[in-house]
Parts: C-alpha cells; structure tokens; sequence
C-alpha cells in the first residue's frame, strides 16, 4: 500500500524551523535560501490544513496544533540519522591514525597486523607526524600523542575532544655498551652533562630530564639534533653518545644488550595519550582502537574483538 505522506522535504523544513526557532537558520542548516524554507512550510501548511507556526519577534514558535507533528518527525528523523550513521560504520574498514614519528616507528608498526589482519581486517593509513590532525573536521579517526609535563599548552584540549592518557614511562639515558665502556665515570646525571648529548628536535628534552633529576640546566646543552626520537635511538645505537628514551621505545634494545643504561633512574616526563572526538569515543573502532594501542605501550598481548560490522577483506598497512 502506498504511503501518504507529505513531501519529506517539507517535514525536514519544517522540523528545522521548530528546532532552531527561525526560518533563517533552518536555511543555513540545510544549506538552502530561507525563500525555499518558506515556501515548504506554506506548501506543508496547506496540505495539512494547518497553521504550523506563528510570529515571535524576529523568530517564530510553533503553533499549538504542530507540536504532536514536530515532536514524531523529529523522533523519527533521529531515528533514520542513527540508521545512516550505523550503516556507515558498520561499513568503515579504512582507519586513519596520526602518531607521534618515534612510537609509531618503533612499537606500532610491528603489531599493525593485529589491525590489518583478522578479526578487524582494516586498511590502516598511519601518519606518523609531530603535527595535529583536526579530529573535528575529520582529518584522522584518533590520534596518539606524547604529553610533555613542560608544555601545558600540550594538554589544552577543544571542546567536543577527549584525550586518555595511555601509559606514562620512565624515561632515562641510554647508549651502546662501547659508549659506556670508553666513559666509564657516568655514574649519576651530573656526570652526563658535558657528555656527547643526543637531541631530538630541542634540548628541552635533556634540560627537563635534568631538572627532574635535580640538578640546575640551562638551554644550550650541546649535541647533534636528530629531529626525532627513533633517530636519536638509532643515533645511540651506532655509538654516537646518549639519547633519551623510554622503556616503551627502546624495550627490544635493552633485552638484547644493543643499549644499555649508563647507571639507574627513576624519571618520567610525560605520557602517551589517546584522543579522538567525544561524539566518536563510544564507536566501536575507536574503542577497539585505543584498546588495542593501551594494550601495545604496556607490553600486553593483543585480545581483540571484531568492531561492529568490520570489513571482511584483506586489508593492507600504509605508513607515510
């Protein structure tokens, strides 16, 4: 049996003037000039019998007779937006993940075929950057960043965004065992300080980790500045003086004997966090997601449930 209903175009008009009060802004909303607005309602008002909605000041309000219509066709406008935006995440295999260079070289490329394999079989599309995505506009699904304790501004979140902390490391001077055989004096962090430093982008690294260790630093701390952290690991690695890492980053080195820590600390900066749009927090790829990177930073193997809906070909890893 054929419906009768009124034109679909008019009732989304008509709901849009009821919600936001005003035959201007419900034209913005819906991307048309208020003159068609108008004229969906006369149209609406006329087929119904009707008056929907009456003066009020520089706005309008509905009337009495419209409220029962307004309340069922924005119901079921809800009703049918959840519909589309379940379909199009029961159909998402793409996932876009910005990442700090340094975690995403050193501990999340060996564990993306937990993403890219069964049961989620994404296609992951990792960019590792010091830049930050605007979650809003959709530029990246999540992304994970290293919160610094020295740059406040680092923990400024916008609204309608929700950053987790992850896991906060310790974070201590490592080197090759040929480095720390020809220095043998390097002791304590007093001994390091006019040592052959490794930077990352600035010395604020080493400055900081100073400071928490207690003893006083300026900012020319001297030393080659390698931009990024999995350089400056790497840079250690070859013997070319200490770098700055954490047990997260350089975990396989330090089993194997590649890198040694000169003498014990016990400093933590920072943390890794993970943030993503609050509207999205609750979807199922987000929160397989960002279980699965918790689980990655603390060592935990991976137990992971298909997102609802995941797609089911064979997905492919792309890192630019």
């Amino acid at each position: 049996m054929r419906r009768r209903l009124p034109s679909l175009t008019a009732l989304r008009a008509f709901e849009a003037v009821g919600r936001t009060g005003s035959v201007r802004a419900a034209g913005d909303e819906l991307s048309v000039c208020h003159s068609a607005i108008s004229r969906h309602i006369k149209n609406l008002q006329s087929e119904l019998g009707i008056v929907l909605l009456r003066p009020n000041g520089r706005g309008v309000l509905l009337a009495d007779e419209a409220l029962d219509l307004f309340e069922k066709v924005s119901a079921s406008l809800d009703v049918i937006e959840g519909a589309v935006d379940d379909l199009r995440k029961a159909r998402q295999t793409h996932v876009r993940i910005w990442c700090v260079p340094g975690l995403a070289n050193r501990r999340l490329l060996a564990r993306l075929p937990e993403l890219t394999g069964p049961p989620c079989n994404w296609e992951v599309l990792m960019h590792p950057t010091l830049q930050r995505p605007n979650l809003l506009r959709r530029e990246a699904d999540a992304e994970i960043i290293y919160l610094k304790d020295a740059d406040p501004a680092a923990l400024r979140v916008e609204d309608g965004i929700v950053c987790e902390p992850l896991a906060r490391p310790r974070v201590f001077p490592v080197a090759s065992p040929a480095f720390v055989a020809r220095y043998p004096n390097m002791r304590q962090p007093h001994d390091l300080r006019d040592a052959a430093l490794i930077h990352e982008e600035s010395v604020s690294h080493w400055a900081n980790w100073f400071r928490s260790s207690g003893l006083p630093v300026d900012e020319e701390l001297p030393g080659q500045r390698l931009w990024h952290a999995h350089l400056a690991i790497e840079a250690a690695c070859l013997g070319q003086g200490l770098a700055l890492a954490n047990d997260i980053l350089v975990h396989d080195e330090l089993n194997d004997g590649t890198l040694v820590e000169p003498f014990p600390s016990n400093i933590q900066l920072g943390c890794y966090a993970f943030v993503a749009t609050r509207d999205r927090w609750s979807d199922p790829v987000i929160v397989t997601l960002r279980d699965w990177a918790r689980r990655v930073l603390t060592g935990t193997p991976a137990v992971l449930q298909p997102a609802r809906g995941s797609g089911s070909r064979r997905a492919t890893a792309r890192a630019a």
